[in-house]
């Protein structure tokens, strides 16, 4: 029998039983990746002793050293420990926790005792006492425990990914995106669970890790800061591109409007990629929250083929403008839909002979009309009826008549034909784009419109001490 004094006396007295029990599984885990080994078992045997048991290399008394171990320092994506303090502290726990422990390996079965320190009798400190294996040549490490309850082991259990029954949803070359089925979403290092986010909408395994968050992971491997792992969690969530990792993220991308999104979502770069994936997978339109009311028709179109609608937070919005989605499409906003929708809109143009007696009377006065405008150049070489008209981009509804300047034609809604009024004055606002080549809704159209209407005034007051005034008028 040897003594191996293991400098403990009391540390982490707030640790639990299930916390000692973690860093065993941890290591356990540690060696079966390390020695490619396989999966620990966990089992309770006939006696209604506990066991954790890997299929390794065996445990040595020199492990129980607090001493940097140089094969997990090189291989920091595979284990989470470097030193031996977790292992220390676990036995200080058991001890302190009245459980009852044997280590068996083929070098040696150890237990613990608390012991006096070397030749000084008054300070006792935790020590492991080894004697020769009572197993012939065992495979592994088999960590035996008298005293435990079933309970205990569960909550030990649950620090690690690989006994929470978490679904994966995604692997990334720097971690799993894991569904979170019940709150608080959880952080896990190489499968140890290091944090919990409240707001979170999905929980994650970061496998590579950064230079801060392996500075980050203290000794109790627990409440490790947001800041260390953020950047690893937004690494991961822009390498996903599952149809199941986007949905949830566009359909929370929707709720940063009301406040009520995950913290995730807070990440501009966070909504562009999850855009990204859903635009290259479905046909969409993105609307920010002042499109959405001023789409009009353009809204029940896209409805109408099928296409799913996404409300952006503006900033958002001026993104989508310069990027393109994983196939390296642009993203439709409302503008852009429109300009499809009126690229493939065709209009449905009434022959004349087709017109009712009286909207052939109505539609008769378009020459005269003509005539009230300058007559230096030919501009407008055809005015049509039509039974259909694009959307108008200022009400929403169809626009009552349309300036063409492609096949230099003005298009009257037939619908325009129930008077002269309503006719003349659709009529007359086309020809006025088509004269001065502005735009609804500028200054200069304003300023052009209020110039002939004056001309269309001075001309009717000119005549109307004519008994005949409106006859003579309609003549010009």
């Amino acid at each position: 029998m040897k003594k191996f004094d293991l400098n403990i006396e009391k540390v982490l007295e707030h640790w639990t039983i299930p916390h000692a029990l973690r860093e065993i599984i941890a290591n356990a885990l540690d060696e079966a990746n390390l020695s490619g080994t396989e999966e620990p078992i966990i089992f309770k045997d006939e006696e209604g002793k506990w066991h954790i048991k890997d299929f390794g290399r065996g445990l040595k008394y020199e492990h129980l050293t607090q001493n940097e171990n140089i094969e997990k320092t090189q291989n920091p994506n595979k284990v989470i420990g470097k030193f031996g303090v977790g292992l220390k502290d676990a036995l200080a726990t058991f001890d302190r926790r009245k459980i009852e422990i044997i280590i068996q390996s083929k070098f040696s079965d150890i237990t613990i005792e608390k012991l006096p320190k070397g030749d000084f009798d008054d300070v006792v400190t935790l020590h492991a006492i080894v004697n020769e294996p009572s197993v012939l040549n065992p495979i592994g490490t088999d960590f035996i425990f008298t005293g435990l309850q079933d309970d205990d082991i569960e909550k030990a259990k649950d620090f690690f990914l690989l006994y929470s029954g978490e679904q994966v949803i995604e692997e990334t070359k720097y971690g799993s995106l894991i569904e979170n089925k019940e709150k608080p979403a959880r952080i896990y290092v190489n499968g140890i669970c290091v944090a919990e986010e409240d707001n979170w909408l999905f929980s994650y395994n970061i496998t590579s890790m950064t230079k801060k968050l392996l500075q980050s992971l203290n000794r109790e491997r627990t409440n490790v800061g947001r800041s260390a792992y953020s950047d690893r969690v937004k690494s991961i969530l822009l390498e996903c591109s599952s149809p199941v990792s986007a949905g949830k993220l566009v359909d929370d991308l929707q709720r940063i409007q009301t406040g009520n999104a995950h913290d995730e979502l807070l990440w501009v770069d966070v909504q562009l990629h999850a855009c990204r994936i859903l635009n290259s997978q479905e046909k969409v339109l993105f609307l920010t929250a002042y499109d959405l009311m001023d789409g009009g028709k353009y809204l029940s179109y896209a409805k109408d083929e099928g296409m799913r609608i996404i409300t952006i937070p503006d900033n958002l919005a001026t993104k989508l403008e310069s990027n393109k989605d994983l196939n390296g499409n642009t993203f439709r906003n409302l503008e852009t839909y429109a300009e499809e929708w009126n690229q493939n809109f065709e209009f449905n143009i009434v022959d004349v002979k087709n017109l009712s007696k009286k909207e052939k009377e109505i539609f008769a006065y378009k020459d005269t009309i003509v005539g009230w405008f300058p007559s230096k150049k030919a501009i407008v070489k055809s005015i049509v009826i039509s039974e259909t008209m694009r959307p108008d981009h200022y009400s929403g509804g169809d626009a009552l008549g349309l300036w063409d300047p492609s096949n230099k034609r003005i298009l009257i809604k037939r619908e325009q034909l129930s008077s002269v009024q309503s006719f003349a004055g659709t009529l007359v606002h086309e020809l006025v784009h088509a004269y001065t080549g502005t735009d609804d809704n500028t200054i200069q159209f304003e300023n052009e419109l209020t110039e002939m209407l004056g001309k269309l005034s001075h001309l009717l007051l000119d005549n109307v001490k004519n008994k005949n005034g409106l006859r003579k008028l309609l003549r010009i």
